[in-house]
C-alpha cells in the first residue's frame, strides 16, 4: 500500500490524496489551493493510471480541482454521497465563472461532464470502485457531520484491513446535523487537524454569545458582518438566529440579511435533505417552525440591490445583521460589505470560522489596521469578534474522541490537513496516549 499527498498534508486547503494497493489507484478529494498556498490550479500528477475518484464532502478545497482533472482527461467515476452530489455543481459553478471568466454556456458544458461521471451512494453501504478489477477495494462513506453530506470514507483492501480517510470532521453536538461516529476499525487512518491545537467554545452556549455580541454591537447603530461558508457555517447560524427571534431575544425589526446567492441555493439543499438532519433540528420542524426559512430573514438575489443595500448602510449606519460568503473574506459580496463599513466604528465583524493562513479575514482576525482590499487601502475601525463554536470542524478533543472511539488502535495515523503547529501539538497528544503517528 502507498499513499502520495498530491494537496493538504502540511496545509489546510487543497485536499488530495493518492491510495495505491494491489495495483489500483484512487484519487480521494481533489480541492482548489486557498490563501498562503498558492501553487497552481493545473493537474501536476499522472492520472491514466487512477480507476475513481471518492470525495469526502462538498466544500471548494476539497473539489475545486475536479474541473481540472476532467479537463486533463480523468473521466473514471466520482463516488460520493448523494447529498454531496447535488451541492458539488452548485460550489463549482461561481468558482469557474470567477477563476475562468466562463460564459454560462462554457460552465454547464464542464459541469455535465462532471455531472455524467458522479455515483452518488448512500450512507453505510459497501460498494465495489472498480467492479472490472482483479481485486477490487470496497468502500463506503460514513457520517462526518462537517456539512451536509459530508463523509468520512472506509476502503476496504483485499486482505480485510480498512483504511480510513477522514475528511473534514464536525464538531460534537451541533443542532443542524448528527454527530461523527467514529469507525469500527481503521487500521490505517488519515486523520485531519485543522484545530488539532485548539479547543472550540461550548457549542450549547453559542447562541447566547451571539447574542451578547448582537446587543452590545446594536448598541450604537451599525452593520453586524458575518463573513460565512456558503456550505455549513452559514446555515447554522441561521438556525441559531431563528432560536433567538423564536424566543423573542432579538428585535424583531432589526433585518437579518442573507446575501450570497450561493448560499440560498445551498441552503434549500439542506431543506430538501432534512433527513440527514440532527435531532434538535427535526423537533424543531415537528414544532411548524422553519430554521432555515424564517420571516425576519431577508435574501438579496440580484447584484445592484446588493450595491444598494451596501450604499445604504454606509451612509445611514443603521442596524442590520448581514450574512455573506465568503467565510475567509477572499471574494464574494462580503468584499463590497468590508470595503465600505471598515472604516466605520460601529460596524462590528463576526468571524465565525477557519481563518487560512494568508487570507484577508486572518489578516482581520490578527488586528491589522489597515488592509488591502481591490487594490484600496482599507483602514480597520470595526469591531472584531472571533467565535469558535461555529466552527464545522471538530477541535482537538473531538478529534482525540474520534480516534480514542476506534475498538482496536490503528497501526498507523497519518496527520493531514494542518497548519505545522497544529499537526504537532495533535501528534503529541496522540502519542502521549500509545499511538504510531506520522505528521
Amino acid at each position: 500500500m502507498e499513499i502520495v499527498h498530491h494537496g493538504g498534508k502540511h496545509t489546510v486547503t487543497g485536499s488530495c490524496h493518492e491510495l495505491t494497493v494491489d495495483g489500483q489507484s484512487i484519487l480521494i478529494d481533489c480541492g482548489l489551493f486557498q490563501g498562503a498556498d498558492e501553487r497552481p490550479l493545473e493537474i501536476d500528477f499522472a492520472i491514466e493510471h487512477l480507476s475513481a475518484l471518492l470525495l469526502t464532502h462538498a466544500h471548494i478545497d476539497h473539489i475545486g480541482r475536479v474541473p481540472w482533472l476532467v479537463g486533463h482527461g480523468f473521466h473514471q467515476p466520482i463516488y460520493c454521497t448523494e447529498a454531496t452530489a447535488e451541492l458539488v455543481p452548485l460550489m463549482l459553478e461561481d468558482g469557474l465563472k470567477l477563476q475562468l471568466g466562463l460564459s454560462n454556456k462554457e460552465v454547464q458544458y464542464v459541469l455535465n461532464q462532471i455531472d455524467c461521471l458522479l455515483r452518488p451512494q448512500p450512507y453505510n453501504q459497501w460498494f465495489n470502485i472498480d467492479p472490472e478489477g482483479k481485486r477490487p477495494l470496497k468502500a463506503r462513506f460514513q457520517h462526518a457531520g462537517h456539512i451536509l453530506g459530508s463523509s468520512y470514507i472506509e476502503i476496504q483492501l483485499s486482505n480485510g484491513e480498512i483504511v480510513v480517510f477522514s475528511g473534514d470532521l464536525g464538531p460534537s453536538n451541533t443542532p443542524l446535523l448528527p454527530d461523527p461516529i467514529s469507525p469500527e476499525r481503521a487500521d490505517y487512518l488519515l486523520i485531519e487537524t485543522t484545530y488539532g491545537n485548539k479547543m472550540h467554545d461550548e457549542i450549547e452556549s453559542r447562541a447566547q454569545r451571539l447574542k451578547a455580541i448582537i446587543d452590545r454591537s446594536l448598541a450604537d447603530g451599525g452593520a453586524i458582518l458575518i463573513p460565512a461558508f456558503s456550505v455549513g457555517r452559514t446555515q447554522e447560524l441561521l438556525f441559531d438566529i431563528e432560536q433567538l427571534i423564536h424566543q423573542h431575544q432579538i428585535d424583531a425589526n432589526i433585518p437579518i440579511i442573507l446575501d450570497s446567492p450561493m448560499a440560498q441555493k445551498v441552503t434549500e439543499s439542506y431543506r430538501r435533505f432534512k433527513t440527514l438532519w440532527g435531532k434538535e433540528a427535526k423537533q424543531r420542524l415537528a414544532e411548524q417552525r422553519h430554521p432555515l426559512a424564517f420571516e425576519q430573514c431577508i435574501t438579496v438575489d440580484e447584484h445592484r440591490y446588493h450595491l444598494k443595500l451596501v450604499n445604504r448602510l454606509k451612509s445611514t449606519g443603521e442596524p442590520a445583521i448581514v450574512v455573506a460568503a465568503s467565510g475567509m473574506c477572499q471574494g464574494g459580496r462580503i468584499m463590497d460589505y468590508l470595503k465600505s463599513l471598515l472604516p466605520d466604528e460601529r460596524t462590528d465583524v463576526l468571524l465565525a470560522g477557519y481563518q487560512a493562513e494568508g487570507t484577508l479575514g486572518r489578516a482581520i482576525q490578527n488586528g491589522d489596521m489597515l488592509v488591502d482590499i481591490d487594490g484600496e487601502e482599507i483602514e480597520i475601525n470595526a469591531q472584531v469578534h472571533t467565535m469558535s463554536g461555529y466552527s464545522a470542524h471538530a477541535d482537538q478533543a473531538d478529534l482525540l474522541a474520534f480516534v480514542q472511539g476506534i475498538s482496536q488502535p490503528p497501526k498507523v495515523i497519518h496527520l493531514i490537513h494542518g497548519e505545522a503547529e497544529s499537526k504537532r501539538e495533535f501528534s503529541h497528544q496522540l502519542q502521549a496516549h500509545g499511538y504510531h503517528v506520522i505528521e
